[in-house]
């Protein structure tokens, strides 16, 4: 039997707990301020005893089920199928209450907020999907909420602004900087800092400091777990050939990773290729990105030649930051998983084609993943292969941003 729509959630799987600090192979770890230090190790003793509580699970999973609308759909897509000449499903998490994946985990981690005793949440946000996520969990358990935003996408995802502060949140406009995400995280640590002592600073990505990239992993594999499932119903027990999904900092591909890293399924990333690789305006961190540190973790991030951190640049708020969460990157080094990407343009014509084929609008960030697709179907990816594909978030917050690259009006 598949996963039915509505049925309640199950959150039985666990995956590998990254060794000392923090790490995935030679990546990852714990570089914070000293004052930091205390907060992480609490933090990480609250997710350790919850993760293993029975009674902590089955809330989340009533909330995933009753609030957040999980299960998500996997959709087969017959149309676009015909067009590439492969079979392409969507694992559906634009379904889900907020639009987009980011919920699982901001619900996880408002919950273990409420079990530390604090009353108020901080967040980053560069698309907004995040922001909105992080806003709706403050306002259902009642907690206090600040979101730190570059002014950049402040400006790009206004949208998505006005959704925070109706649900309550303090939307704090970042300048410094390119004014993006990166800049945001910036800003959000160091008001932890100083608020630590009643303050949880929800990230919302696989980065940041141990324990981050391991909590979030965790919160996010239900996209995994399920698809997983939903996809040996759809093919009659086998697994897609090519699991695919878009990174950015890298939380929902690296939470449907983990539902099929155990199979034999090619796993790919598609970064953001922005104006292309070569113009050094990209957002592609594993692809052209060194070893370094950042935001409290060792990953992959694109640096100058002496080392200081580099601008990224994509279309997409989401993906518009310079490093990656450091279990890709350790995934990369190991061959486990491929990275690939895809350019702005590329983003624009799959946010056209699955909006033409299919009647569904995706976010667009997910848009490079279906505009990867439709490059490399018969290519990279041979004709008459299985490819699940996660729609990590819906279009409605680009609807302006593409409508005015496409040089149209909306309405």
């Amino acid at each position: 039997m598949g996963i039915a729509r509505g049925a309640p959630v199950r959150l039985e799987g666990s995956g590998p707990v990254p060794t000392g600090l923090g790490r995935f192979g030679e990546f990852g770890g714990r570089f914070v301020p000293e004052s930091l230090v205390p907060a992480l190790e609490q933090l990480e003793e609250a997710f350790r005893v919850a993760w293993a509580s029975t009674e902590f699970r089955d809330e989340l999973a009533h909330l995933l089920t009753n609030y957040a609308g999980r299960p998500t759909p996997v959709t087969e897509c017959r149309r676009l199928s015909e067009r590439l000449g492969v079979r392409v499903l969507l694992k559906r998490e634009d379904l889900t209450h907020t639009g987009s994946h980011k919920i699982n985990n901001v619900l996880g981690q408002a919950l273990l907020t409420q079990r530390m005793g604090k009353h108020r949440l901080i967040a980053e946000t560069g698309a907004g999907q995040h922001g909105v996520a992080t806003a709706t969990a403050a306002a259902l358990f009642g907690l206090d909420c600040t979101v730190f935003m570059g002014a950049v996408d402040v400006e790009r995802q206004a949208l998505n602004v006005w959704r925070m502060r109706l649900l309550g949140a303090e939307v704090v406009p970042v300048e410094s900087g390119s004014a993006t995400l990166k800049d945001a995280i910036n800003d959000a640590l160091r008001d932890w800092v100083g608020t630590v002592e009643d303050t949880h600073y929800c990230i919302g990505s696989v980065v940041g400091p141990h324990p981050y990239p391991w909590m979030v992993r965790e919160f996010q594999r239900i996209v995994g777990d399920e698809a997983r499932e939903q996809c040996r119903t759809i093919l009659g027990g086998h697994d897609p050939d090519v699991v695919v999904a878009c990174v950015g900092g890298g939380s929902n591909a690296i939470g449907t990773f983990a539902g099929f890293l155990d199979t034999s399924a090619r796993l790919i990333g598609i970064e953001a290729a922005g104006l292309g690789l070569e113009s050094g305006q990209h957002g592609a961190s594993i692809t052209r990105g060194v070893p370094g540190v950042l935001h409290g973790a060792r990953s992959l991030f694109l640096q100058s030649e002496e080392g200081q951190i580099l601008e990224a640049h994509s279309i997409s708020a989401g993906l518009d930051y310079p490093g990656v969460g450091p279990e890709h990157a350790a995934l990369a080094s190991e061959g486990r998983a491929e990275y690939h990407s895809a350019t702005d343009d590329e983003a624009l014509g799959g946010f056209q084609v699955l909006s033409a084929t299919e009647g569904i609008v995706p976010a667009l960030e997910p848009a490079h993943a279906i505009g990867w697709l439709a490059r490399e179907a018969g290519h990279e990816v041979p004709s008459g292969s299985t490819v699940l594909v996660t729609l990590s978030g819906r279009g409605d917050k680009d609807a302006a941003q593409v409508a005015e690259r496409l040089g149209t009006e909306l309405g």
